[in-house]
């Protein structure tokens, strides 16, 4: 099983950006423990990071016939993308949404996600544990306990 996560504005500035909201871990080091995790399952992994909405578009769109399931942190297009959206509804790959903050608890704003609709789970408030959380449930989705 392959598994694309996906990482959208700012994450690669984790440790650095709002560490009270976000933690001080390394985008670097969520790599480096989310690989860890997904070798002890025998799933493979493939990692992407951007700050522009139309190479996110473009990566999940290139994952179609590839890519058995999605974990997507889309950072702020969350709250304004449909193209996100309507590239994981145009791909069909299952997809788990995940968020480092509790983003239903922050400003109003970040309470809308356009792409919760085209993903099966959405994991919110658990920092970085929360795109092991992610692999596990597409795994658990494609079969691969």
């Amino acid at each position: 099983m392959k598994i694309l996560v996906i990482n959208g504005p700012n994450l690669n500035m984790l440790g650095i950006r709002e560490p009270d909201i976000y933690g001080r871990e390394t985008y670097a080091t969520l790599l480096e423990k989310i690989g860890t995790h997904c070798k002890a399952k025998g799933l493979d992994v493939e990692f992407f990071q951007s700050n522009h909405e139309g190479s996110l578009v473009d990566k999940i769109q290139e994952a179609y016939g590839r890519i058995d399931g999605i974990v997507i942190n889309p950072g702020a297009y969350t709250h304004t993308s449909v193209a996100l959206l309507d590239a994981l509804k145009a791909v069909s790959i299952p997809a788990v949404e995940v968020h480092i903050s509790e983003v239903d608890k922050r400003e109003e704003f970040r309470q809308i996600s356009y792409v919760r609709a085209a993903c099966f789970a959405v994991i919110t408030g658990h920092g970085t544990d929360g795109y092991l959380e992610a692999v596990d449930l597409l795994a658990e989705r494609c079969g691969k306990k």
